[in-house]
């Protein structure tokens, strides 16, 4: 079995769907309020394992409300977690819908703040025993680029979704970068192949434009935690980067056809149904 190792985040999406934003000092009315499990590491971990790898996850929690349901939310969907509880909240992540999908998210680090090289060090055995590793930058830079030299030091292979992008361009040594278009120029200088992913117009790779999979867009929340999930579990199994790419963007056409982050991740059927719709 593919074996995917993720070092990264969890908190809760409070989404608002909403006709407009609101300008300056104006209050305007939501359409709809949920509140969702999210954090793209969490997200990456449970896409992973619906997709049928064997799946380790480094985080942190506060020991509160939050953090006890995603333990259980872990346990359901066979996510073998290390988590270090603090006494800082459970990160929290307000959420704006438009009526055309579009997202704005606002991160509150909480308890990932706390996230240190300490606790990777503790986790190594699990990433030198993975197939691939996968980090993401909603918990602390330097923790995050640690994680990626231990991954490299064990000769496993290393994805960074560099989201959100971070506020100084860092330079990470990793075999592969996933950003979007906003966030490709902060890690510009990373010593690694580019999968830039293009939304609606697919992803690129080696300058090739590999294209979308026809989807109905309900809400692009969690669509790059799909790709990055379902490209990292590709590679696990040793399929070809083409290949793994056109997973990735198979899984963020599920995704984006879905409201709320994990009921939206694909299954190994769904994925493989998707797959399908577009040939080669």
């Amino acid at each position: 079995m593919a074996r995917v190792a993720v070092v990264g985040s969890y908190g809760v999406g409070l989404t608002v769907e909403l006709e407009r934003l609101p300008e300056a000092g104006e209050t305007v009315i939501g359409r709809r309020f949920r509140m969702d499990a999210g954090g793209k590491g969490s997200n990456q971990a449970i896409g992973a394992a619906r997709l049928g790898a064997e799946v380790d996850f480094l985080t942190a929690l506060g020991d509160d409300a939050f953090g006890h349901e995603a333990i259980e939310l872990w346990q359901r969907e066979h996510v073998r977690a290390e988590v270090v509880l603090t006494e800082a909240a459970t990160m929290a992540a307000p959420i704006l819908v438009e009526p055309n999908g579009e997202n704005r998210i606002v991160v509150v680090p909480g308890a990932l703040a706390e996230l240190s090289q300490a606790h990777v060090d503790a986790f190594s055995d699990r990433i030198a025993a993975a197939d691939v590793l996968v980090v993401q930058l909603e918990i602390p830079v330097w923790t995050a680029l640690y994680a990626l030299e231990v991954g490299r030091a064990a000769r496993v292979r290393t994805v960074l979704n560099p989201a959100p992008a971070p506020t100084e361009p860092i330079a990470p040594a990793c075999d592969y970068v996933t950003p979007n278009e906003t966030e490709a120029p902060a890690v510009a200088g990373a010593q690694a192949t580019f999968v830039y992913t293009l939304g609606d117009q697919g992803a690129e790779l080696h300058g090739e434009r590999i294209p979308a999979f026809p989807a109905t867009v309900v809400d692009t929340t969690g669509a790059g935690d799909a790709f990055t999930a379902a490209f990292a579990v590709a590679l696990a199994e040793g399929r070809g980067e083409r290949e793994a790419v056109r997973w990735g963007c198979a899984a963020g056409a599920h995704m984006v056809e879905h409201p709320g982050v994990v009921p939206g991740l694909p299954t190994r059927d769904e994925l493989e149904r998707r797959l399908a719709s577009l040939p080669v």
